[in-house]
């Protein structure tokens, strides 16, 4: 599965299909932030935890009185700052940050390309924890080297699996997005091959 057509494949879905497929994106990066707020004690996971919820619970009841602009509120004061912090665990904090804030944006603007942007967020991260990677070797790895490493692979891979369950997934209701939700961690890990506890 191909980049390009995976991406492709996202900007073909509906509105309401973009917002879960990223929704589910951001369960599998969302996690890397506790591992992240864990081994330095900043910030709270919790928070994001919670805002992805109420994102999900938005989409299914678009109705409901939840309040976005509070969850953004909430989420700025635990975005890390990247000279605080001498450690490469901060830049997958920072992309699972920046990929809830654009999405809760995206839902409060009904601006899909917002979701079309967690998915590239999402491979973003796992293009530079590859690259850190090699660095640990003294390689500077090439375009070609990233793309056929095995985590970004998997990661392309995970991406078309999900877009394959959002297409089929028909009417989204509580029970498909459960299903969905289950889907996105099966593998209990995060975008970037770390073990998701409590899976």
């Amino acid at each position: 599965m191909s980049k390009a057509n995976n991406f492709q494949r996202i900007r073909e879905l509906n509105y309401l299909q973009k917002a879960v497929l990223a929704a589910a994106i951001l369960e599998r990066m969302t996690p890397n932030y506790g591992l992240f707020s864990e081994a330095t004690g900043f910030g709270d996971e919790q928070v994001f935890r919670s805002a992805l919820n109420l994102c999900w619970e938005k989409l299914l009841l678009p109705k409901s009185k939840i309040s976005l602009e509070k969850q953004i509120e909430k989420i700025e004061p635990n975005v890390p700052e990247l000279s605080d912090f001498d450690m490469f665990g901060t830049y997958p904090a920072i992309d699972v940050a920046t990929a809830l804030l654009g999405f809760i944006q995206g839902i409060m603007t009904k601006d899909d390309v917002e979701f079309v942007n967690v998915a590239k967020i999402s491979q973003a991260t796992v293009a530079r924890y590859i690259e850190f990677l090699f660095a640990q070797e003294d390689i500077i790895p090439d375009n070609k080297q990233v793309r056929e490493h095995p985590l970004m692979q998997y990661e392309i891979e995970v991406l078309g699996e999900l877009i394959d369950f959002v297409e089929k997934m028909g009417r989204i209701s509580s029970e498909s997005v459960k299903q969905l939700k289950a889907q996105a961690i099966i593998d209990g890990q995060t975008n970037i091959g770390l073990a998701i506890e409590n899976v």
